[in-house]
């Protein structure tokens, strides 16, 4: 952080339509669950370089329309007649908008380096959101103007459509391609009672009777028990990044050639890498699902994302139809990754009884690309990814560790995050489960199943359920 910083606050007060007081919605308690089982904050925060001329007044008035504007974002926890958390609207109230200046002698890229850590640092800053309200704004001034925008939502309101949603309101993404909004929009606290209605909960009895399907024979732990002592540096979890230009390439031709698309595509070649790794399969997995695809959802601004569960068998057989099984399951996954947790959470304690020992899923998958995603998917019909290209681009791969963390539910976490002309993985494993080098194995083997599967229809999985590799 630059040294010298001032910061004043600007009241803003807001008003808006939509108040009052419902249920949590299903995608509020996945979230809380999250929350309690990690201890992060799970916010949504970013740095955007602000054009020239803008004053405090009308980023100030823009906070206020954006709070007057969606009823999501003047959401707080209250409780209701029995004490449970609810969700409480308000019809008006007042926030304030941070302006933080910098010194005149900084140099603007250390400004902009100082923006990104604000932004950072508030993604790390926990919320009481039955006292404070859920998007925090702030602007960075530099020699008198107003330079740099950091805005910061609260989990329990948005996901990362709807962020996309807000941040086009702001002019800070590209707005969807849409002629009208849809009129079926559901707003929050519509969500949280409509899950409570006999329709809905039809809904979440289907998918909470898929999640048996695949509950019934798994482990107890995906990668078996934890290595006492087991660690890296005396510590147990680690977080790092895999970025791969080569996966980028070969996994655009493998989806040319077996006609769809690089999510289904990438699902498969991290199963098989997994596999090859581990000698775990099949594989259970829980894939993060958006639910938007449902009627009046597509544009609500609501956290909507929640676990679906899936099954991949990756042994004996060829990368293609594992992506065909990628196809299939991740449909499944989809279709019923929309359920009450609270109803989830009782049925696995009963599916526990039955089975004769508690188990977990612990290992999670999230395919977190909005744009870059569509990019990665146009002209597959018609662009050949060459063999030449996919080689051209090895070099460039790259594995880092960035560190420890202080605890993860989950034994292997990997993300595909939002970069252009990669394969780029956040990935956090339990060292306690997973050595260092096997870890390492399973992420340069998304880049070699990848490339092998590109270069040949026929390329099998060499993954032996119970080896190691």
């Amino acid at each position: 952080m630059l040294a010298q910083t001032a910061q004043a606050q600007v009241p803003v007060p807001f008003a808006g339509p939509g108040a009052g007081t419902a249920p949590l919605t299903w995608g509020q308690k996945a979230i809380l669950r999250d929350m309690r089982e990690t201890g992060w904050t799970h916010n949504v925060s970013g740095a955007h370089p602000m054009p020239a001329g803008v004053t405090v007044e009308q980023v100030a008035a823009e906070l206020a329309d954006l709070m007057g504007r969606h009823p999501a974002l003047r959401m707080r926890l209250g409780r209701d007649g029995r004490g449970a958390p609810c969700q409480v609207v308000s019809a008006d109230g007042e926030t304030a908008l941070d302006v933080v200046d910098v010194p005149d002698d900084a140099d603007p890229a250390d400004v902009a380096a100082f923006a990104y850590q604000l932004g950072h640092a508030r993604l790390l800053t926990h919320y009481d959101l039955y006292r404070d309200w859920a998007v925090r704004m702030a602007v960075v001034r530099h020699r008198g103007a107003l330079v740099h925008r950091v805005l910061t939502f609260d989990h329990l309101v948005v996901d990362g459509t709807a962020t996309s949603l807000v941040l086009a309101d702001l002019g800070l993404a590209a707005p969807a391609v849409r002629p009208t909004r849809d009129p079926r929009t559901v707003q929050i606290l519509d969500l949280g009672r409509r899950e409570a209605t006999p329709p809905l909960r039809r809904v979440s009895d289907r998918a909470v009777r898929h999640w048996q399907s695949h509950l019934r024979a798994v482990p107890p732990l995906t990668f078996g028990e934890p290595t006492a002592g087991g660690g890296r540096q005396g510590h147990r979890y680690w977080h790092g990044r895999f970025s791969s230009p080569a996966t980028y390439l070969a996994v655009r031709a493998v989806a040319r050639r077996t006609r769809t698309d690089t999510s289904r595509v990438l699902l498969a070649v991290i199963a098989v890498a997994i596999g090859r790794a581990t000698g775990v399969s099949p594989l259970t997995a829980k894939l993060i699902v958006g639910n938007r695809f449902r009627p009046g959802l597509a544009e609500a601004i609501a956290p909507l994302s929640q676990n679906g569960v899936l099954t991949l068998d990756t042994a004996d057989t060829t990368v293609d139809e594992v992506v065909s099984r990628a196809r299939r399951a991740s449909v499944a996954a989809g279709m019923y990754a929309y359920y009450d947790p609270a109803q989830l959470q009782e049925c696995e304690a009963r599916w526990d009884a039955e089975r004769g020992y508690p188990a977990r899923v612990t290992c999670r998958i999230n395919d977190r690309r909005v744009t870059t995603r569509a990019a990665a998917e146009q002209g597959l019909r018609d662009e050949e990814v060459t063999p030449a290209a996919i080689r051209g681009r090895a070099a460039e791969t790259f594995l880092v560790w960035d560190g420890p963390l202080g605890h993860l539910p989950e034994q292997a976490f990997i993300t595909v995050e939002d970069h252009p002309d990669t394969v780029f993985l956040q990935v956090i494993f339990d060292f306690a489960c997973f050595t260092e080098e096997q870890a390492e194995r399973l992420l340069r083997g998304v880049e070699e199943v990848a490339v092998e599967a590109a270069l040949d229809a026929a390329a099998p999985t060499r993954v032996t359920p119970g080896s190691t590799g």
